[in-house]
């Protein structure tokens, strides 16, 4: 089943979600995801590009290592994790399947991965990047317990754009 043949329902008290080891069918669907406007800079090149170009997740070692697939109870993706290690942090990236964007469940699906990333290094602060401009997703990171720390310019490959990095705070949501 595709993201866009999902016909289960989600709502945020009854929804169920786990983590588990991101497998090539995992990455082929997210592949597939197509976000609306502005959030399509988030949409990713087809399987086949980045395995050729073995690039994130279509790095064999890399999607082991530092990938892992959010699913639901009857474990159809909804969205993936990347737990990228900095000496001292992990640094969060993920990704909500279109579909559920936009559904109030941001924060539960971000404390899941922010839970994970702890029990993988514990002793790691855990923080973010986020475009500035994407206040549906801050929104989200801050309900989570994540607060911006710094602002910066970075390159992205749309150019030079405004980031937000926000760091997770115990206690803060």
């Amino acid at each position: 089943m595709t993201s866009n043949q999902s016909s289960t329902h989600y709502n945020r008290e009854s929804f169920d979600m786990t983590i588990h080891q991101l497998e090539i069918a995992h990455a082929q669907d997210i592949c597939s995801w197509s976000y609306d406007a502005p959030y399509d800079c988030y949409n990713w090149p087809s399987w086949e590009q980045m395995k050729k170009d073995e690039i994130e997740f279509g790095d064999s070692v890399l999607r082991a290592s530092q990938y892992a697939a959010v699913v639901d109870k009857s474990l159809h993706l909804i969205g993936f994790a990347q737990f990228f290690p900095i000496t001292g942090v992990t640094r969060l990236g993920l990704g909500l399947r279109p579909d559920l964007c936009s559904r109030g469940l941001g924060p539960a699906f971000t404390q899941l991965i922010v839970s994970e990333a702890q029990r993988r290094a514990p002793q790691n602060e855990v923080d973010l990047e986020v475009l500035a401009w994407n206040k549906r997703a801050i929104r989200a990171y801050q309900q989570a317990g994540f607060q911006i720390t710094d602002t910066y310019s970075r390159s992205t490959p749309a150019g030079f754009a405004e980031c937000h990095c926000m760091v997770y705070e115990p206690g803060a949501h």
